[in-house]
């Protein structure tokens, strides 16, 4: 199993799901992306359509967090 180390060597992408940044209610609907994001970049193979499967779930996160922030602002 590859260590998170080498993870973030080969998918750099999985930089971009941290949460720790962001307010308590938006933070745990990124988690739970961030979440699947390490789960899929540690068991699917390496390859381009995993990538491409990252990059899909970090463009549904963002919108997901975008949707979360949107709501606390009571629209």
């Amino acid at each position: 199993m590859a260590t998170n180390e080498e993870l973030n060597e080969q998918y750099p992408i999985l930089r971009w799901f941290d949460a720790d940044h962001l307010p308590a209610g938006v933070r745990d609907h990124s988690e739970a992306f961030g979440r699947l994001a390490w789960t899929m970049a540690q068991s699917l193979p390496r390859c381009a359509e995993t990538s491409a499967a990252l990059r899909k779930l970090l463009e549904a996160k963002d919108c997901a967090v975008r949707a979360a922030i949107l709501g606390k602002e009571g629209n």
